[in-house]
C-alpha cells in the first residue's frame, strides 16, 4: 500500500512540474499525441493538396444573398480542408465592428461607398479584397405596362435615399426617358434633370414601400431585393435594369472586406478565389433571376 501511495504522489508531483515549469519535459503521451496530430495534419494536407488544411475562416454576412453565396464557397473550401464559419447579421454595423476587432476574419455584405463612409465615421481600418456581385435596380410596370409608349405626365416612383435615387435617375436617363446633367453622376437629383420630353413626374418614396405603389403609378424603379420579396421576377418583370458595365454597377459592387493588412493572407485569398469561382457564378445566375449579378 505504501508503494502505491508513493507512486501516486510521484505522479502528482510530475504533473505539477509539467504544468508550472516552462522548461519541464513533455510527457511521452503528450509527445505522442503531438506527433499524431502533426501526422494527421500532414496527411490532410496531402489529401487536399492545400497547405491551408485545418484552417478556419470566420466571415460575417447578411443572410440574403451573401450568406447563401458563401455557402457555395464553403463547399469549395472544404475540398481544400478549409472550414468556413459563416456568422449572419441583420444589421450593417456589427459586421464591420467584429471585423475591425478581429472577432471574424472578413465580412461580405456591403458596397465600397458604404465601406468608405463607415471607415470615415468610425475610425475603422477596413479594406476591400475584391468585387463579388451587385444588385441592379430595375424599372417595373405599374399602370403602364411598356416603355414603348410612355404617357405624357407619367408618374415614376423612385427610392428617396440619396444613393438609390441617383441610380434610379441614371437608369431612367439610360432608357431615354429623361436627360441628366452630364457631370451629375451618382449624386444626381431631380434638380439635375435637363430634359423631360414626356413631362414625367418623379415621386420619391422609401425604397421598401415601392412595390406597394405600383397600382398607383405608371412605373417604379426598385431595388432587386425588394422586387424579389414582393414576388417579382427581375428577369421577366423588369422593363429595364442597370447594366453590368454601368457606373452604378462598378461603384456599388458588393465586396469581400478584411482589416487592413490582411488582404494577402493566404486563407483570405483562398476565400476570394472560391467566391469568384465558376461554381459561385452559376449559383448566382440560377438562383436570383437577375436580382444579383456576378462581377467576375
Amino acid at each position: 500500500m505504501k508503494k502505491l501511495i508513493s507512486a501516486a504522489l510521484a505522479g502528482t508531483l510530475a504533473l505539477s512540474l509539467a504544468a508550472c515549469g516552462s522548461t519541464a519535459s513533455v510527457p511521452q503521451s503528450s509527445a505522442a499525441s503531438s506527433e499524431a496530430a502533426s501526422s494527421e495534419a500532414a496527411a490532410s494536407t496531402a489529401e487536399t493538396g492545400s497547405d491551408l488544411a485545418g484552417t478556419t475562416i470566420k466571415v460575417a454576412a447578411s443572410p440574403t444573398p451573401h450568406a447563401e453565396i458563401l455557402n457555395v464557397a464553403k463547399d469549395l473550401l472544404a475540398e481544400q480542408g478549409i472550414t468556413l464559419d459563416i456568422i449572419e447579421f441583420s444589421d450593417y454595423v456589427q459586421p464591420n465592428m467584429v471585423t475591425e476587432s478581429g472577432e471574424v476574419d472578413a465580412n461580405y455584405f456591403q458596397h465600397q461607398p458604404y465601406l468608405d463612409s463607415f471607415n470615415e465615421e468610425n475610425g475603422t481600418h477596413l479594406v476591400s479584397v475584391g468585387d463579388i456581385h451587385y444588385e441592379p435596380l430595375g424599372i417595373y410596370p405599374g399602370k403602364t405596362k411598356s416603355l414603348d409608349e410612355i404617357p405624357d405626365g407619367a408618374v415614376i416612383a423612385v427610392p428617396n435615399d440619396t444613393t438609390n435615387e441617383a441610380r434610379a435617375l441614371q437608369l431612367l436617363a439610360a432608357q431615354g426617358i429623361i436627360t441628366i446633367r452630364e457631370d451629375a453622376g451618382l449624386t444626381a437629383t431631380v434638380n439635375d434633370i435637363t430634359e423631360n420630353p414626356h413631362n414625367v413626374q418623379v415621386e420619391e418614396l422609401e425604397a421598401a414601400q415601392l412595390p406597394r405603389t405600383l397600382a398607383d403609378v405608371d412605373y417604379a424603379v426598385m431595388n432587386g431585393n425588394y422586387a424579389l420579396e414582393a414576388g417579382f421576377s427581375v428577369g421577366t418583370d423588369a422593363l429595364a435594369t442597370e447594366d453590368a458595365n454601368s457606373e452604378a454597377a462598378q461603384t456599388y459592387a458588393n465586396v469581400l472586406v478584411v482589416k487592413e493588412g490582411n488582404e494577402n493572407d493566404p486563407a483570405i485569398q483562398a476565400l476570394l478565389k472560391a467566391l469568384q469561382s465558376q461554381e459561385v457564378k452559376d449559383f448566382i445566375n440560377e438562383t436570383y433571376d437577375g436580382a444579383v449579378v456576378a462581377l467576375f
